[in-house]
């Protein structure tokens, strides 16, 4: 199946096209669903207390002296927030930046791990080794060179900071006033060095709890070179099992981090 996908990908991307009175249509990529994992990013987009808002500002929009319309827009925003990519440099010496991650390794098989039910009831939930072999008891192994990704049901708190990370204060004070679930480092520690994963993302705004001072889980798997994806959108709408992922972050040369566009595919049975 996972040769299958990436030929038909390559094979839609770069060759399988036909022309007709104008119009361009591709064959050979399987049916099936694209789901936008993806938070738009906004004045509303929730940044971690410390770093800078998204903002988007005016170049030019309207009737231009020619005659035509044109819009144009800058934007300035911090690596770290809205749904986003976090290399390993961010907290490993050493490991790779965002322009060096292979491409190969934020495209492929994906499973979602689902503590919605745990998590929702506390907001400082840790995910477990338990909850990945209970997963495995219901759904067989993790599979090698997979995307884990974690629900955790806190996505549906968007844009209401006070119930999606704990507060809605800004600065170094605000931080200690961070609760959401989060990874726990010994199940960090095991899917690094039992398990062969490409990469891992959540709902949240860090792999790291809230709560967290040491950012434990971000130091255990960055060092294996396993990057992030955080505050990722609709996880309730991907199976167990048998979904894709493509997440691609904007390509900033030595960047700790990047916003990520990532979407999720499910194939037609």
């Amino acid at each position: 199946m996972k040769t299958l996908f990436y030929s038909l990908l390559i094979l839609t991307l770069f060759s399988s096209c036909s022309q007709d009175a104008g119009k361009v249509t591709l064959n050979g990529f399987p049916s099936g669903q694209w789901i936008d994992l993806t938070h738009t990013f906004d004045e509303n987009t929730i940044y971690w207390p410390t770093a800078e808002k998204f903002s988007l500002d005016t170049v030019f929009e309207g009737m231009t002296e020619k005659g035509y319309y044109y819009s144009a827009f800058q934007y300035c925003a911090a690596e770290h927030g809205g749904t986003h990519l976090d290399a390993p440099i961010h907290f490993a010496s050493g490991k790779n930046t965002v322009d060096q991650i292979p491409v190969d390794q934020l495209i492929g098989e994906a499973i979602v791990v689902d503590v919605s039910t745990k998590a929702l009831v506390d907001r400082d939930y840790l995910i477990s080794v338990d909850d990945f072999q209970t997963w495995e008891i219901q759904n067989g192994p993790i599979p090698d060179d997979v995307i884990v990704l974690l629900y955790t049901g806190y996505d549906q708190f968007w844009q209401n900071p006070i119930k999606y990370m704990g507060t809605d204060e800004t600065g170094e004070q605000a931080v200690a006033k961070l609760h959401f679930p989060g990874l726990h480092p010994d199940a960090a520690t095991w899917l690094s060095e039992n398990r062969k994963i490409k990469a891992i993302g959540l709902d949240t705004p860090s792999i790291d709890f809230g709560q967290s001072t040491y950012f434990e889980s971000h130091q255990i798997l960055f060092k294996h070179n396993i990057p992030a994806f955080e505050n990722v959108a609709n996880l309730k709408q991907l199976p167990a099992k048998g979904s894709w992922v493509v997440a691609l972050p904007m390509k900033i040369g030595n960047g700790s981090g990047a916003p990520l566009r990532i979407v999720g595919f499910l194939a037609d049975k």
